[in-house]
């Protein structure tokens, strides 16, 4: 016996028509059009969560008092549904999104959501908006769950209500200049996040205190900002909300090297299927620590060959130039490196539905 949806469906009552939906997607960027459509779920601490309803996107009913707006209790996600080449549409690991979503919550002290409640509420957009899922290769609909404290009360406290908000985006590529290299700005005056801290949530307020070191990047002509570690300040840890690879060329092989996970960086999900799916393609795996020394060292003496970002929105993103108060410095000769090239082409072509899905990851909507 099938189970009972979680979910009311209230759909937009004009939708817009196909000529309409095609023109707003043409030309896609990152996160700039946003389907019609979005899921809300409440919690109480009484009730726990209530019934969710998919209904027109539009504004949240907030009041000036909420305490995400006065205290910041607020965490996200982001993945991708593809569009696949017999036109049915999958998810990317969104399993594994829930799980990390669920951690987040518990370090922001907000509570955590059933995984297959999590997952529903996905498939029941994805199904709604599925003609808003774009086909050319590279190209999803980015996916960004929300949870925010609801509570109107300015004791400082957790809330004791939560909102959990679900919608999507048609989106092409996160940087407008396609998959060239990006430039990058080492940042040694500010710190994205320390032990102890919730470098490993993905919580807004990091995000919110990162965003003067991208303005500090891009002030010094540089595309992205590079994180040091709090109490060194000399070892890599994350480009912007990227996750870093570097490529070493060594005894014949090449050897992806990461930063160890610490407690301070986030565990990017692209991040998990690079060093699951390396080996696979003949490429050793290594987390370790990398110093700013050590990165400018050995790519200037041939041993480090490539350098690129890994995310949900990004996918894969060579890095063609360091810099730094220090100096300046170029990965391999600047451009796209093969090793780099190899394994965004090998997710996208899994995620599309145009290679195998050996690792199981492709979790299926319609």
């Amino acid at each position: 016996m099938t189970a009972a949806p979680s979910f009311d469906l209230r759909p937009i009552a004009h939708p817009l028509s196909d000529a309409d939906r095609r023109q707003r997607m043409e030309n896609l960027g990152f996160g700039r059009v946003f389907t019609e459509h979005m899921v809300r779920i409440r919690y109480t601490e009484d009730s726990g969560w209530g019934r969710g309803v998919l209904e027109p996107y539009g504004p949240l009913d907030l009041v000036p008092a909420s305490s995400v707006l006065n205290y910041g209790q607020a965490i996200f996600e982001g993945f991708k549904a593809f569009r696949q080449p017999d036109g049915g549409i999958k998810t990317y690991r969104p399993e594994i999104n829930a799980h990390r979503f669920n951690k987040s919550a518990a370090r922001m002290a907000m509570p955590e959501m059933p995984v297959e409640l999590f997952v529903e509420a996905v498939d029941t957009l994805v199904r709604q908006d599925r003609a808003w899922v774009p086909s050319a290769l590279g190209d999803a609909l980015y996916l960004r769950p929300l949870m925010i404290a609801t509570d109107t009360a300015l004791g400082v406290r957790p809330s004791a209500g939560y909102q959990f908000v679900l919608f999507a985006s048609p989106s092409g590529n996160y940087f407008p200049h396609g998959l060239k290299p990006v430039s990058v700005w080492i940042s040694e005056e500010y710190t994205r996040a320390c032990p102890g801290g919730t470098g490993e949530a993905k919580c807004a307020g990091n995000y919110a205190a990162s965003l003067i070191g991208q303005k500090q990047a891009q002030n010094n002509g540089c595309d992205q900002v590079v994180w040091l570690d709090a109490v060194h300040h000399r070892y890599i840890e994350e480009m912007g909300g990227m996750n870093i690879f570097f490529v070493y060329q060594e005894g014949g092989r090449a050897t992806l090297v990461t930063p160890g996970l610490t407690g301070t960086l986030l565990p990017g999900v692209t991040r998990s299927g690079l060093l699951q799916m390396g080996p696979d393609l003949g490429f050793a795996v290594d987390e370790r620590k990398i110093s700013v020394e050590e990165w400018e060292a050995d790519a200037n003496a041939g041993r480090m060959t490539e350098a690129f970002a890994c995310g949900t929105a990004a996918v894969i993103t060579p890095i063609g130039e360091v810099k730094s108060r220090h100096g300046n410095w170029t990965v391999g000769n600047g451009h796209t490196g093969s090793v780099t090239a190899q394994l965004r082409e090998t997710l996208l072509h899994i995620q599309h539905g145009l290679a195998p899905d050996r690792y199981g990851w492709m979790h299926t909507v319609v």
